[in-house]
C-alpha cells in the first residue's frame, strides 16, 4: 500500500499545525508522499502567505522598498521552525527570492515560493527528500500543462525515492521559468504525484470532513457525502462546490486511484471517498446540490426553427465570435434559450443579438438577467422515479418560480434556473425534500 498525501494551507499555518500533519503522516507506513500547500490562516484575521508574497511582489515589480513585507513572510516561517525545534534556517532562500523579485521573476515565481519554503521545511521535519517541483511539473511556453513529460520524469524521479515531499501549485515551463496552476492548483499536484507513483490511494487532507450535500452557509449542518464518484464530483465542483480544484480529479481518474478527503483536524473521521464508480447506493436520492448566480438567459423565437438545418450552430457561433462561453442550451420546437455568465455578456450584449438577427433572423430575442443556476446531483437519480417532480412540487411549496428545469440524458443531474433572489430559498427546498423529509 502505497499514498500521497495533500496537505491544504489552513493545515500548516502554524507550528501546532505541522505536528498534526507530522502525527497523521507517521501513523501510518504507506502516506510517502507529500504535497504541501503554503501556510494559510492562522486566524480569521490573518494573511495567507501566498497574498503577502504576492503584495510583496507589486511592491517590487512597482520599483519600490519590499524588504519590510519579505521580513514579516520569514517571520512567519522562522515561527513555524521555532515552534518545531528544527535546526533550519532559510536566509539562502530568502535571499534568492529577494534577488529574483528585484529581477522581476514574474507573479508565478512570486506565489510559489509560500509552497517551495513549506516543502523544506516540512522535508526537514519528516526526514524526507525534498524534491522542487519546477523540476519535475512541467509546463509549454503558453503555460499548457504537460502530463506525459511532467508523469516521465516523475516517475523516474519517485521510483529513487520511497519518502519525499514535493511541494503543491507550481511546475516550471521548459525555458525554467516558475509556472503556477490556478488557485488550489495544490489539489492537482497532489493528483499528478499519486498517478506518477502508482500510489493506491491519494488522501486530501483539509479543515473539513469531507464533502457536504449542500452548502453550510445555506443549510445548517449538512449531511455529508460518504462516497462520491468522478462524474458527481465534477458536476458539483463545476457548479461551486470548493472542497477540491475540479481538475484535481483527472489524473488519478485516468488511473483509476480513488481520492479520500480528509480532516487535519480530526483524522478520525472517514471523510469522503471519490471513486470511478461504486455499487454502493446512496443513502438519499441525491449526492448532492450546488450552483452559482450570475447568469442571464437569451430567448430566441422563430417559427419552424425545428426544421432549420444549422440553426443551433448558427445561434452558437455569434457567441463564440464574441468570446463568450455558453452554459446551458434547453431548446423547445420554436425557442432556444442560451445561459452565459451576465459578467461576460453584459459589455457584448447589442454585439451578440445583432449577429444572431444577422445569422438566422429570429422573430423575436427577449433577454433575463439575475439568474441562478443549480445543479441536483445523484447517481441514485437513475432508478428513482419522478425526482423532477419532487422538484417541481418542493419549489412550488417554496414559492419559488422555476425559469428553468435541464436533466441530461446520463440522469446524473438536473439544471435548475431560478431568479438570484430565490437562490437560498430553491437549496434549503431541495435538500429539506430529498434529505430531510426522504419522501
Amino acid at each position: 500500500m502505497k499514498k500521497v498525501v495533500k496537505f491544504g494551507g489552513s493545515s500548516l499555518a502554524s507550528a501546532e499545525q505541522f505536528q498534526k500533519v507530522g502525527k497523521i503522516i507517521t501513523a501510518e507506513e504507506a502516506r510517502c508522499y507529500v504535497v504541501p500547500s503554503a501556510p494559510g490562516k492562522r486566524h480569521s484575521n490573518d494573511t495567507k502567505v501566498t497574498d503577502m508574497l504576492y503584495q510583496a511582489y507589486a511592491l517590487a515589480e512597482a520599483d519600490k522598498p519590499f524588504d519590510k513585507e519579505i521580513d514579516a513572510i520569514k517571520l512567519r516561517y522562522q515561527e513555524i521552525i521555532d515552534g518545531l525545534k528544527l535546526k533550519l534556517t532559510l536566509d539562502k532562500e530568502f535571499d534568492e527570492i529577494k534577488d529574483n523579485f528585484k529581477k522581476k521573476a514574474g507573479s508565478d515565481y512570486a506565489a510559489s515560493r509560500g509552497e517551495f519554503l513549506n516543502g523544506i521545511i516540512m522535508a526537514n521535519y519528516l526526514g524526507y527528500e525534498f524534491i522542487d517541483a519546477a523540476e519535475v511539473i512541467f509546463f509549454d511556453e503558453e503555460g499548457e500543462f504537460l502530463p506525459d513529460k511532467t508523469n516521465e520524469v516523475l516517475s523516474a524521479k519517485l521510483v529513487k525515492c520511497p519518502k519525499a515531499v514535493i511541494p503543491g501549485f507550481y511546475g516550471a515551463k521548459l525555458d525554467g521559468s516558475v509556472k503556477t496552476f490556478s488557485r488550489g492548483g495544490s489539489d492537482v499536484t497532489g493528483s499528478i504525484v499519486a498517478k506518477a507513483a502508482k500510489v493506491d490511494v491519494y488522501e486530501n487532507w483539509t479543515d473539513v470532513s469531507g464533502f457536504l450535500i449542500a452548502d453550510p452557509r445555506i443549510i445548517h449542518n449538512p449531511k455529508g457525502i460518504d462516497t462520491i464518484t468522478y462524474r458527481e464530483l465534477r458536476e458539483l465542483a463545476y457548479m461551486g462546490a470548493s472542497v477540491l480544484h475540479e481538475d484535481a480529479i483527472f489524473p488519478v481518474r485516468q488511473s483509476g486511484i480513488p481520492i479520500n478527503i480528509r480532516n487535519t483536524n480530526a483524522p478520525q473521521d472517514k471523510g469522503t471517498w471519490i471513486v470511478e464508480s461504486t455499487c454502493q447506493k446512496s443513502k438519499y436520492v441525491i449526492t448532492g446540490i450546488a450552483g452559482k448566480k450570475g447568469f442571464c438567459s437569451i430567448n430566441i423565437e422563430k417559427d419552424m426553427m425545428n426544421s432549420e438545418v444549422g440553426f443551433g450552430r448558427k445561434v452558437l457561433q455569434a457567441f463564440e465570435e464574441n468570446n463568450i462561453s455558453f452554459e446551458h442550451v434547453p431548446s423547445g420546437i420554436d425557442t432556444m434559450t442560451v445561459f452565459v455568465h451576465q459578467s461576460e455578456f453584459a459589455e457584448k450584449e447589442q454585439s451578440v443579438l445583432a449577429a444572431i438577427h444577422k445569422a438566422v433572423q429570429p422573430d423575436s430575442i427577449d433577454l433575463e438577467s439575475d439568474l441562478a443556476l443549480i445543479a441536483v446531483v445523484g447517481r441514485g437519480m437513475r432508478q428513482t422515479r419522478g425526482t423532477a417532480g419532487r422538484i417541481f412540487s418542493a419549489l412550488a411549496h417554496a414559492n419559488v418560480n422555476v425559469k428553468m428545469i435541464d436533466q441530461g440524458s446520463s440522469e446524473l443531474n438536473i439544471i435548475i434556473g431560478v431568479k438570484n433572489d430565490d437562490f437560498e430559498a430553491t437549496i434549503k427546498a431541495i435538500y429539506d425534500i430529498f434529505v430531510e423529509i426522504q419522501l
